[in-house]
């Protein structure tokens, strides 16, 4: 037979404290089910409360008992790790912004190379623009002419005109 966790009154408030604090509707949900096991109520009651089934309410309630609020709460993660913190980050970047604040033309394949090099590995092409946009850089290309530019004919024709215009 499976075990039955009692919940003491202390451990429910610990729960509704939690509770008060947490912004996700499936970890109030889960805390909810603790608080209502503490006030008496069966797995097949919590779970009709709760529109659940009444193993995921034994499940909630056994990782309760094993790891407390915690166990409960959301877990943080997800995604790849960071090869730098952002302050590293920030400061690899210093030279690159000055750079850029004496107006130089700074392109993202050198600072790729360098974050390569410092990390000591091949990065994504894509990893080192993630790092300039949590930097708020912004990738700005001078263009080569202006899109609206007459063609050279239409310049000439157009001076020999105001030349013959003024005499």
């Amino acid at each position: 037979m499976p075990k039955t966790y009692k919940i003491p009154k202390e451990e429910a408030a610990k729960a509704k404290e939690a509770r008060e604090h947490v912004h996700d509707k499936q970890a109030d949900k889960r805390l909810r089910a603790v608080q209502l096991r503490s006030e008496g109520k069966t797995n097949k009651e919590i779970a009709e409360l709760l529109e659940t089934s009444s193993d995921m309410i034994s499940r909630w309630v056994s990782a309760y008992a094993k790891g407390g609020v915690d166990a409960l709460l959301p877990k943080k993660g997800g995604g790849r790790p960071r090869h730098m913190s952002h302050e590293e980050e920030e400061t690899f970047l210093e030279n690159y912004k000055k750079q850029a604040e004496q107006g130089r033309m700074i392109e993202v394949s050198a600072i790729k190379a360098a974050y390569e090099a410092k990390v000591g590995h091949s990065i994504g092409g894509s990893q080192i623009y993630y790092v300039l946009q949590r930097h708020g850089w912004r990738k700005i290309m001078p263009r080569s002419k202006h899109p609206n530019k007459a063609s050279d004919e239409e310049i000439a024709s157009s001076k020999k005109l105001t030349l013959e215009s003024e005499s």
